[in-house]
């Protein structure tokens, strides 16, 4: 079976008409619950000192697998949404993570083996994860994606996607930028292959036709410096450079400097760092796709299919993005992007 293909258009038609906000939370959160990549532990039940009550459900296993990259700050924001819910409902959290397709499957199937009650996963390889999630679907065990996989999550098995539609989002950014009179961005890509950040290029290119794509590799910031950095000295044309994760871009700024280029630089996603550049005017808007709700909702989600066979976006991805955040905004946020919530 090959991963379904939705055109521009047919993506934006199916975006307005799905557009529904995330399902509202049935119980006060409470402080996280530690977690490492080997697993996580069950939190006790309510003191009375603070925060809400653990549901009072039985308890159950979640694990969660991604494409993270070592270093990346991206993921512990995902995870920190992931581990207050769990906290909440009463989940033994695990989480593993690997940004090679093949491997990111072997820790699916280890966790199958575990017998764990549902699986979250991210599908920026999905041709990767087919044959496993079948082995999950196989021994019972439901699933949803998150992050990247919005076009393929119903293919692969998924009962829910919870992620940002990232072609939409590309062109909301390219969009912003055609605001600024910008013409010639080049879109930064840091991990060739990754359905989704070729979606983010995409969706500006669809904007601005004359955007330009430059791969680099995004576990290696040197590389990503000294390539940008040769990129922006030799395109006479370019006035735009788009980061397509908050610490690339923080690279890019320098590379900026670096070239003595007087590009504009924008975004995508969110940290503390990328925030404050924003405030500071250094970074001209970020699209963010609120990734500690991807956390957050994809282990309440499969706690409430487990408790009441409940099914989250009925079909479609419950969007947590894209939201712009520019100078309009950035003060609200920085705090949150600071303390990892955003």
């Amino acid at each position: 079976m090959t991963a379904r293909r939705v055109s521009p258009e047919g993506r934006r038609t199916g975006v307005r008409r799905r557009r529904a906000a995330a399902a509202a939370l049935l119980l006060p959160a409470v402080a996280l619950a530690g977690c490492s990549s080997e697993g996580g532990r069950r939190p006790a039940a309510d003191t009375g000192e603070g925060g809400g009550q653990v549901a009072q459900t039985e308890p159950m296993k979640i694990a969660m697998v991604t494409h993270a990259a070592p270093g990346d700050t991206f993921w512990d924001t995902i995870r920190k949404g992931a581990e207050e819910a769990s906290a909440k409902d009463n989940v033994e959290f695990l989480y593993g993570s690997d940004p090679e397709g093949g491997r990111q499957a072997q820790l699916v199937q280890q966790y199958i083996d575990q017998g764990v009650d549902g699986i979250a996963v991210t599908l920026a390889k999905p041709d990767a994860l087919r044959d496993v999630l079948g082995k999950a679907e196989e021994a019972g065990i439901p699933v949803v994606s998150l992050n990247a996989g919005e076009g393929e999550f119903e293919d692969l098995g998924a009962f829910a996607h919870f992620g940002s539609d990232e072609q939409l989002a590309g062109e909301t950014a390219g969009e912003r930028l055609k605001e600024e009179g910008l013409q010639h961005p080049i879109c930064v890509i840091q991990e060739q292959g990754h359905v989704g950040l070729e979606a983010r290029c995409a969706g500006v290119k669809e904007a601005l036709p004359e955007t330009e794509i430059l791969y680099v590799q995004g576990t290696d910031m040197t590389q990503v410096s000294s390539t940008a950095t040769a990129k922006l000295q030799t395109s006479a044309e370019a006035d735009a450079i788009i980061g397509l994760g908050a610490p690339i871009t923080m690279t890019l700024l320098e590379a900026k400097e670096s070239a003595g280029s007087d590009v504009t630089v924008a975004s995508f996603d969110m940290n503390g760092d990328l925030a404050q550049a924003i405030v500071d005017g250094d970074v001209l808007f970020t699209i963010d796709q609120q990734p500690w709700l991807q956390g957050y909702l994809s282990v309440d989600s499969l706690w409430q299919n487990h408790r009441g066979a409940f099914k989250i976006g009925g079909g479609q991805p419950t969007l947590t993005g894209p939201a712009v955040v520019d100078s309009t905004n950035a003060e609200q946020v920085l705090q949150y992007a600071q303390e990892g919530v955003r």
